[in-house]
């Protein structure tokens, strides 16, 4: 009983300021600071009418829905044949390189925007969806190839072999064999590549600076500015924001536990 207990209390501890943040988001702004009910009824979506009048909203929410697709189409192209590579592959500190891909975890995003801000300079990749496109794959790149190398180097080599002898080249036998059986751990870099790219601000604040080319977080923290806080319309924002997450939890969280369990076990 104590256990039920202490998950409740957890999940309301948790759960509460996004349930407060949308119900906020739904208030009239006269109402935003006076009203503290847990329950406003009816709901006023004046703040989300503003923000698309108001906002280049739907424009940003493009640009982060370009960069988390691409983030997601690459980080599982490239993780899925370097993990491959590095399990079927034989050569020296195969296993260092691969732990040492996670380096890149151990500093904070800001100490790696900046010197990708100065390469990306030299590069002309300055206020480009492609550098952001980058900078989003050099953090989700290499917790990808961890992942889905656990479950390559416990996948047992004798399938490939048997459909290769069935008359599949090792190419074909990665597709047709490995990649099907890879599917929890598949989905599980997809979901992790799309939160990194979706919630990354560090990097679209360093590197985008137009307002045409900015993706939604670092939208959304521009309207608060010195004198004017237009909390209604960021409280709004934040709610769609956090509206695709949801989404993709409520239909893939299992695929996302068994691919977080399986990958631990194997690898």
């Amino acid at each position: 009983m104590g256990l039920y207990a202490a998950v409740i209390a957890i999940c309301v501890y948790s759960f509460f300021p996004i349930y407060w943040m949308m119900i906020s988001s739904v208030r009239p702004m006269e109402r935003l600071f006076l009203d503290s009910s847990l329950v406003f009824w009816p709901p006023d979506f004046a703040s989300y009418t503003s923000l698309f009048q108001q906002t280049n909203y739907l424009v940003n929410f493009m640009n982060s829905v370009l960069m988390a697709v691409g983030t997601i189409v690459v980080s599982l192209v490239l993780s899925a044949f370097i993990a491959y590579g590095a399990t079927r592959l034989r050569f020296r500190g195969k296993t260092t390189l691969v732990a040492s891909m996670l380096f890149a975890y151990m500093f904070p995003p800001l100490m790696l925007a900046i010197p990708m801000a100065a390469a990306f300079r030299w590069a002309g990749l300055t206020d480009s969806l492609w550098g952001l496109l980058i900078a989003h794959l050099a953090i989700s790149l290499p917790l990808a190839v961890w992942l889905l190398w656990g479950f390559f180097k416990a996948m047992p080599f004798d399938l490939e072999e048997a459909a290769m002898v069935d008359g599949c080249s090792q190419f074909e036998a990665f597709v047709k064999v490995v990649l099907p059986l890879s599917a929890p751990g598949l989905i599980t870099v997809g979901i992790f590549s799309f939160l990194l790219s979706w919630a990354d601000y560090v990097f679209a604040l360093i590197l985008i600076m137009s307002d045409q080319q900015k993706t939604l977080p670092v939208a959304l923290a521009s309207l608060l500015g010195a004198h004017d806080l237009r909390w209604g319309e960021v409280l709004a924002g934040a709610s769609l924001i956090a509206l695709p997450l949801f989404v993709i939890f409520i239909f893939c969280y299992r695929y996302f536990v068994a691919g977080l369990s399986a990958g631990a076990l194997k690898g």
